[in-house]
């Protein structure tokens, strides 16, 4: 009862209560996005030193130099953009914190704010944080992916349009903003005069015939854009909490302000080691990428032999695909309904999409499943899977596709 109104409509968040339900009952859990193996010893061997020889007070508010430095390398190897590691570079608690500091520091209330839905969790928390309102543009199912409608997208920006939430690779759909859509969304935001805020958390996740390209190397937009990311996703290095947010420096000084009064700095040792990878770490990415496209495939083939309705991701390492051919006949009314079943019942947690809409009904007949595990782990979800989706259910129908 003394919780702040803007917190109430969230509640706890659906990755605390499924991995709980994992938790509980020893399942699998395909349901937070985070591995069950662990990162680069490069990069751990370099934060133990940092920690060994003394950087471990407060670090520069943004972000340490070297670390600063070596974001503006990567930024400019990867997506060539040029940024000033003084003025445009600062190191947050995670790309999360980056979100946060961004709409805090750059919203006042009342500012529109488009976010394409499903979205991940924390953009309308934080847009609540901020007094923002957010205006929702659905990511509608296709037949190979999910896509925006170009005229809904027109029709969400006016005036009152102070920026747009963007985040490619996608966040659960899996899908990679094309060429077109980019240069559609960029020439809405010039011609409206529009902040665009880049999530781009995902960037070097992107599978074999697709690409990712940030909407800040398009004509016009890098001066009005803020990209977000971070070490967690490219390293497998999620507990460090080590993000960025690059941007010029009038939205710099937005965002570090806001930065200053939130956490003021990042652990110090991380940051060395987070330099270090991003420095020399392209091997570990290539390896990393091979995993993934692996397991992706893995599990992509199994849901579809399942009778699942898989839309296969163009990068991020979600799945989403759709169950009603199977809750249909476990008589189970939507995705909530099946991810409290599925670690009771088959031993596997998943994400409810629903959770990741303004309406939730238009994401209930997908789930969301995580491929960033190893491929024992993978294998023996699939194994669960497939034990309790292919034998009678208690109607006595039987359950899609029986594979042996």
């Amino acid at each position: 009862m003394h919780t702040a109104h803007r917190f109430t409509p969230f509640g706890t968040t659906i990755f605390s209560e499924m991995t709980a339900l994992a938790n509980t009952h020893q399942a699998i859990n395909l349901s937070q996005g985070f591995p069950d193996f662990d990162g680069p010893t490069i990069g751990k061997n370099i934060a133990t030193k940092a920690i060994n020889t003394g950087h471990n007070q407060y670090a520069p508010m943004p972000g340490t130099p070297i670390l600063r430095e070596a974001i503006a390398s990567w930024a400019s190897r990867i997506t060539g953009i040029d940024a000033d590691p003084n003025t445009e570079i600062t190191v947050t608690a995670g790309c999360t914190e980056a979100i946060a500091a961004t709409m805090l520091g750059l919203l006042n209330p009342g500012d529109e704010v488009i976010v394409f839905e499903p979205y991940y969790d924390s953009y309308r928390a934080a847009l609540a944080m901020a007094d923002a309102k957010p205006l929702f543009v659905t990511l509608y199912p296709t037949k190979d992916g999910f896509a925006y409608r170009p005229d809904e997208l027109a029709a969400a920006f006016s005036h009152r349009t102070k920026a747009i939430l963007i985040n490619t690779p996608h966040n659960p759909t899996g899908i990679v903003l094309n060429d077109t859509q980019l240069d559609e969304i960029a020439s809405l935001c010039i011609k409206h005069n529009t902040i665009a805020i880049s999530d781009e958390v995902y960037e070097r996740l992107v599978y074999p015939g697709n690409a990712h390209r940030s909407i800040a190397s398009l004509p016009h937009m890098r001066q009005r854009t803020v990209i977000l990311s971070s070490s967690g996703k490219s390293f497998s290095l999620t507990g460090w909490k080590v993000g960025w947010s690059i941007a010029p420096p009038e939205l710099t000084a937005g965002i570090r302000a806001a930065h200053q009064f939130l956490t003021f700095s990042v652990a110090t040792p991380l940051q060395y080691g987070v330099a270090e990878l991003l420095t020399t770490g392209e091997e570990e990415i290539s390896t990393l990428l091979a995993q993934y496209t692996h397991t992706r495939s893995l599990l992509a083939e199994a849901l579809d032999e399942l009778g699942f309705g898989v839309r296969l991701p163009q990068g991020s390492y979600f799945i989403m695909a759709d169950h009603t051919k199977i809750t249909k006949q476990l008589g189970l009314a939507d995705d909530v309904a099946f991810c409290r079943w599925l670690p009771i019942n088959a031993g596997v947690a998943a994400i409810p999409p629903s959770a990741f809409y303004s309406h939730p009904a238009q994401g209930a007949s997908f789930i969301r499943f995580a491929f960033c595990k190893q491929t024992k782990t993978i294998d023996e979800a699939i194994t669960r899977l497939r034990s309790a989706l292919t034998k009678p259910n208690p109607k006595g129908h039987h359950n899609p596709k029986n594979i042996p």
